[in-house]
């Protein structure tokens, strides 16, 4: 689950890479972040997807 928190490192990171660039560490964490951040949207927008029933007239 993608927490306020996450997201705010996020952005942290993103702003500092464009300011002054990024230390091999925070590279890293970024890379985490961002690939948990659209783990977590590609399941919600699965599991949207998949409850929505077809009706036909």
């Amino acid at each position: 689950m993608i927490t306020k928190e996450m997201i705010i490192r996020i952005n942290e990171l993103y702003h500092k890479s464009k300011k002054e660039g990024l230390t091999e560490e925070e590279i890293h964490e970024q890379l985490v972040l961002r690939k948990a951040y659209v783990k977590e949207i590609r399941s919600r927008v699965k599991q949207k997807l998949d409850s929505i029933e077809f009706i036909d007239e």
